[in-house]
């Protein structure tokens, strides 16, 4: 029998930040949550748009253009091509929602990429 999925408990259980877990799959797109703290890094998805929903603290999505504040249930879809950088100046929970071909951190590698592998882990 399937069961409910709770982002937020799963989001709170994480240890590891920058690291984000598939928690479901609908179609073509993985929704995953993560704890962030601090910066990831300047990057782009040159073929998908990403959905962020903070479930939990405070969200600042640099984009060349200017940033995006966002607080817990809000959302914004950073468009495919846009540079972005996510920060949280204190620990955060958010939820992603990408298609599965969408790279971690897009077309830039760091010591807080994640492969899919390590994002598809059992919780």
């Amino acid at each position: 029998m399937p069961h409910p999925t709770s982002p937020t408990a799963i989001a709170a259980a994480l240890t590891e930040l920058w690291s984000p877990r598939v928690i479901a799959e609908v179609d073509d797109a993985y929704i995953k949550v993560a704890k962030v703290q601090g910066s990831l890094a300047w990057h782009q998805h040159d073929n998908e748009d990403e959905l962020f929903l903070v479930l939990k603290g405070h969200l600042r999505i640099e984009m060349e253009a200017g940033a995006v504040e966002l607080n817990a249930g809000e959302l914004f879809v950073v468009p495919k091509g846009v540079r972005h950088n996510p920060i949280a100046d204190e620990e955060c929970q958010i939820m992603l929602i990408e298609r599965k071909t969408t790279q971690h951190t897009g077309d830039v590698i760091t010591e807080k990429t994640r492969t899919l592998t390590e994002q598809l882990r059992p919780i």
